[in-house]
């Protein structure tokens, strides 16, 4: 069981993750089914290890998905995946990022149904023939393969978190100098030059939970999400607080980490497409930063 653990505990911290969109859920989620495998030392796990394995960390879950739903009703403003610092080794030890979805995409994640989610993650992210899936979810192939093109409609033409282009390339290092850039004009509340490097439909979503100010609703439009964006930048030049603006790499895309006297403060994920943003999605809630916290960003 300890070398079941080892060899396949990446895969399912992946798997449960993004269909839970928290990590602590997923870390308890993997620890409760090995659990329950070493107690119970079901047939099927000697035979086919890996698929029972991701067949019992999918019902699970499926099942809190059910009371996260009804917690995510009540749930103070808008509610976000729970992002992860996918450049730092010690969260490399525990998920694959070869093995998950952009953030963009974990957000629209949350228009599916439990099995279009299983279905969607298992195959997109994860790569599992549709044959697989079938035996992990109980289903025939032909279903299994309806539950995926309705995932993907519903997703509609969504893009990932980064699509390359002339204005915002795809290498880490030119991605970091582009958000670098972009930051620079609002520091310099160039407002025109901030204008058009937005989407005529752009989207800013903020996630602080009840627990860190942040808009209740989408923002939506140049005009709002500028003022926004501009007037959040100047509140930092004004506060004594000292803020510090990092670019880092979160869910395989590029981010930005925000302190504030040392301390993490929020991190933003922007999705663009065609040089323009798109979406700007915003974490202030502390239960999701946790991982962020525990690095070292004094350098």
């Amino acid at each position: 069981m300890e070398h079941l653990f080892t060899q396949h505990r990446r895969l399912l911290m992946s798997l449960a993750y993004q269909l839970t969109g928290s990590f602590a859920d997923a870390e308890d989620v993997v620890q409760d089914v090995f659990l329950k495998a070493y107690d119970s030392k079901p047939q099927g796990l000697e035979q086919a290890p890996q698929a029972y394995l991701c067949k019992m960390v999918t019902n699970r879950c499926r099942d809190l998905g059910k009371s996260a739903r009804k917690r995510r009703e009540s749930y103070f403003g808008e509610w976000l995946p729970e992002p992860l610092p996918t450049s730092q080794d010690e969260v490399f030890e525990i998920v694959s990022r070869d093995e998950m979805l952009s953030y963009g995409t974990m957000v629209l994640l949350e228009r599916l149904s439990p099995a279009e989610r299983a279905v969607f993650v298992l195959r997109e992210a994860l790569g599992f023939e549709y044959a697989d899936i079938a035996g992990i979810l109980e289903k025939n192939e032909a279903n299994c393969r309806k539950l995926y093109s309705r995932a993907k409609q519903k997703i509609g033409q969504e893009l990932p978190l980064q699509e390359p282009s002339e204005r915002a390339p795809s290498p880490e290092a030119e991605q970091s100098e582009w958000i670098r850039d972009f930051l620079a004009l609002l520091r310099q509340d160039k407002v025109d030059e901030v204008l058009s490097l937005l989407a005529k439909d752009v989207v800013l979503i903020s996630d602080g939970g009840g627990k860190a100010s942040a808009a209740v609703r989408p923002i939506v439009g140049p005009d709002f999400v500028s003022r926004f964006l501009l007037g959040l930048m100047r509140q930092s030049r004004a506060s004594e607080e000292g803020f510090q603006f990092k670019p880092i790499e979160i869910n395989g895309g590029p981010g930005m980490l925000v302190l504030s006297e040392g301390r993490v403060d929020n991190v933003a994920m922007i999705q663009t497409a065609e040089g323009v943003i798109r979406r700007i999605f915003i974490v202030r809630n502390p239960d999701k930063l946790s991982l962020f916290a525990k690095l070292n960003y004094s350098s």
